[in-house]
């Protein structure tokens, strides 16, 4: 009876516990997103994060408070994704206490304000390495041997969003969590490319971001952003070939010449309601989302694009296109592009999943995508 009582304890155990758990061991060396090599000498408490959307990812990783490392950040969320903000707030309310360095997306940091929060990581996307560079901010982090972690959701979605966040679960003493997370985005991305890699021709998409934000037409990305979003579910982006740099504005009779299948135009909740940008997000409403696509679907001569005026015009939740569960973005892109195909999936799940499954964020209601009626 005793031997009987010992063994199911043991085996009680053993469920309970991860097979394959394991800590960090630091000293740590890793190689970050652009390349360099960044030792750690112990697990990183106070972190600084040059883009305050990476808390997404720290969410997926800190998972019972996103914000328990953080003492400094750029909070842009604050600024141009207010629903998020105020779920995050609402969630964990000593968020609004973290210094908020309010400068710039593109590595703007007054970094003496910084310092004296004594940080041991900052974290930034790919994107700012020139600007941190040309500041001053490498030279003085390396001076100071506070190490700067290159992540990156932008510049290639597809090929560096898992690798940043294995990286950041690596570095930040969370594994397994990063596992769980990006062994289910690598599944879904492969289920979209094997399900339309044989699909041809490929359909040709338009994507305005931040459709409204001004009143000129017709704003897009190259190949970073919403330009490699689309390539990585394998359509043609007609901006591509009509953009010098990475963004920019391509004149509508353009846009009209190159006879899109789809005309999608991105948008979230920021500044106030008054605003000409689509409010995707948490808690939206799909008629405040139509009233401002009917503004924006009024603009002088749009209606000739072949797309809207076959009624192929679509609306998405905007900050997808640099954030760490972008593989809903692409599902909702993929979704668009190819309807026959993927019939069956359902990215409002998909992100339902990651929330539930990998984080503690609340389960609130959203409208992430929306067909825009003429």
């Amino acid at each position: 009876m005793f031997k009987k009582s010992i063994n199911s304890l043991f085996f009680t155990a053993l469920l309970a516990t991860p097979l394959f758990s394991h800590a960090t061991q630091y000293p740590l060396t890793v190689t970050d997103m652009a390349g360099n090599t960044v030792t750690l000498q112990q697990e990183p408490k106070h972190l600084v994060l040059q883009d305050g959307r990476d808390i997404m990812a720290l969410a997926l990783l800190d998972r019972d408070d996103p914000f328990q490392r953080l003492v400094a950040w750029n909070n842009l969320p604050k600024k141009q994704d207010t629903a998020t903000w105020n779920l995050l707030k609402g969630k964990w309310p000593d968020a609004e206490t973290i210094l908020d360095m309010g400068f710039g997306d593109k590595g703007d940091i007054e970094l003496e304000s910084v310092l004296v929060k004594k940080p041991d990581l900052m974290v930034a996307q790919l994107r700012a390495k020139a600007s941190l560079e040309g500041n001053g901010v490498v030279n003085k982090l390396n001076e100071l041997h506070i190490p700067l972690l290159f992540v990156d959701y932008e510049i290639d979605p597809a090929k560096n969003t898992a690798d940043s966040i294995d990286l950041l679960g690596k570095v930040l003493n969370r594994e397994e969590n990063a596992k769980a997370y990006t062994d289910f985005y690598r599944q879904h991305a492969a289920d979209i490319q094997q399900k339309t890699a044989a699909i041809t021709p490929k359909p040709r998409v338009f994507i305005e971001p931040i459709a409204g934000n001004s009143d000129a037409c017709c704003f897009s990305h190259k190949d970073n952003g919403w330009g490699g979003l689309l390539r990585a579910v394998g359509v043609t982006n007609i901006a591509a070939d009509l953009l010098p740099g990475a963004t920019g504005f391509i004149s509508l009779e353009k846009v009209i010449a190159e006879k899109p299948d789809a005309y999608i135009m991105t948008g979230s909740k920021r500044g106030n309601s008054a605003n000409k940008i689509l409010s995707f997000g948490y808690n939206a409403t799909a008629e405040d989302i139509q009233a401002k696509a009917d503004v924006l679907l009024s603009r002088p001569g749009i209606d000739q694009v072949p797309a809207i005026k076959a009624g192929q015009v679509y609306g998405v939740y905007h900050h997808f296109y640099n954030h760490p569960y972008n593989i809903v973005g692409m599902e909702y892109l993929a979704k668009i592009a190819y309807p026959q195909a993927l019939v069956t999936l359902n990215p409002d799940q998909t992100y339902h999943d990651i929330v539930r499954r990998f984080t503690a964020l609340p389960d609130t209601p959203f409208i992430f995508s929306q067909k825009l009626a003429k």
